[in-house]
């Protein structure tokens, strides 16, 4: 295997800065294209969808879990699939394994889910058995269909206004995918992003200072502040800590 050449810290920091120029200019791309995102029109869901849970039947609704935002993404389990029943689809299990603590999304108003067509015993089993604990719903009708999930793996965001009101805002799939897993990459596919003011985004849409509502995924029942970050000399989320304002 050929490898690049050895060099001084010097020249090592040279071309990591040269390479840092491009790498600042895909954040900036990529930031852009969130902003785009943010103001795609809207399609409205007009069909009552129903699923199966680990309590009985819900409605798509009822999948927001009283949260603004919802992200499904459809998981391949079911008859058909290799491995079923002690397994699901490889790729849609490693999707599965990069998620981290939901908490984080929960506290930007925004739920995430799985969906499959597996019946909820065989759902529960494989999930305790990969230690997952991101909510998984049964598939009961023509929701992968209508979505785009029917033959393959993606992702749908979907919004609820004030009137219960539900809109599909965004779908992504095949290598799309790729990019899901931490809460920044979620928060980016969703209609309200990650809701801080440096983003651009509409007008009246919620924004708050960045950093200031990161808090412990175990603490955000009693959310706090990270004070520090409100300071001109820092934007480290380092610092003093008061309870964040009702």
């Amino acid at each position: 295997m050929k490898m690049p050449p050895i060099v001084s810290p010097q020249e090592w920091n040279a071309a990591r800065e040269q390479l840092l120029v491009k790498e600042k200019e895909v954040t900036r791309a990529r930031d852009a294209l969130a902003a785009e995102r943010r103001r795609l029109p809207r399609l409205a869901v007009e069909k009552d969808y129903r699923f199966q849970g680990p309590e009985g039947e819900l409605s798509l609704l009822d999948l927001f879990a009283g949260r603004s935002q919802l992200i499904v993404y459809r998981f391949f389990f079911e008859p058909g699939v290799r491995g079923w029943p002690e397994s699901g689809c490889r790729g849609c299990s490693f999707m599965a394994d990069q998620v981290g603590n939901l908490a984080h999304l929960n506290a930007r108003n925004t739920t995430l889910v799985h969906v499959s067509r597996a019946p909820q015993e065989d759902i529960k089993r494989y999930q305790a058995r990969m230690g997952w604990q991101i909510p998984w719903f049964t598939i009961t009708d023509d929701f992968d269909k209508d979505f785009g999930v029917d033959e393959w793996h993606g992702t749908n965001v979907f919004y609820r206004d004030e009137e219960d009101r539900i809109f599909r805002t965004y779908f992504i799939d095949k290598r799309g995918d790729e990019q899901l897993g931490n809460p920044w990459s979620f928060m980016d596919i969703t209609a309200l992003g990650r809701q801080e003011k440096w983003e651009d985004s509409p007008e009246g849409y919620p924004q708050d200072d960045p950093y200031l509502w990161w808090n412990l995924h175990d603490e955000y029942d009693e959310p706090t502040v990270h004070e520090a970050a409100l300071a001109a000399s820092t934007e480290s989320q380092r610092g003093a800590r008061s309870p964040l304002p009702s």
